[in-house]
């Protein structure tokens, strides 16, 4: 097999031939499937996807997703046949300013995850509220899927 990207030699950068080999797939397909810089994260724009946590306890579960920058009013939250949907978009501040981007690590545009949940969900009471860059869904279990504890009997 034939290297066609040239490595680095005695280089002490150790990301240096990940960079290299960056800068050869930007050259031939354009900047999209080389988005990363020396540092490992990406180097122009890309594709908002807010990250996710969620939790279970005894009585419901708890989605928080990382909105910064987020309006609540460019968020939609919707829950059909057992999946969680949070959708909308990460808008670019439009306002003129002096000069212009060197370097943007920020990401916008539109988004969606989806999260498939139990059906033992009671839509009726899901409840979702916005603060500080963090959206937090909280959707309680119904009552069939709370664990009920099981007596023991001795023989």
């Amino acid at each position: 097999m034939k290297l066609l990207v040239p490595a680095r030699q005695n280089s002490t950068d150790p990301a240096g031939p990940f960079f290299d080999l960056s800068q050869e797939l930007e050259r031939l397909f354009g900047p999209r499937l080389a988005d990363t810089d020396r540092s490992g994260r990406g180097g122009g724009p890309t594709a908002f996807t807010p990250a996710l946590e969620l939790r279970e306890d005894a009585d419901r579960y708890q989605i928080g997703v990382e909105l910064p920058g987020v309006d609540k009013k460019d968020i939609e939250v919707t829950l059909h046949d057992g999946v969680l949907s949070i959708s909308g978009e990460r808008k670019q501040e439009t306002e003129a300013k002096e000069g212009t981007y060197v370097r943007t690590e920020r990401s916008y545009g539109r988004y969606q995850r989806q999260v498939s949940l139990p059906q033992a969900v009671d839509a009726g009471a899901v409840k979702a509220a916005h603060k500080d860059g963090v959206l937090t869904i909280t959707l309680p279990k119904t009552a069939e899927a709370k664990p009920k504890p099981i007596s023991i009997t001795a023989e």
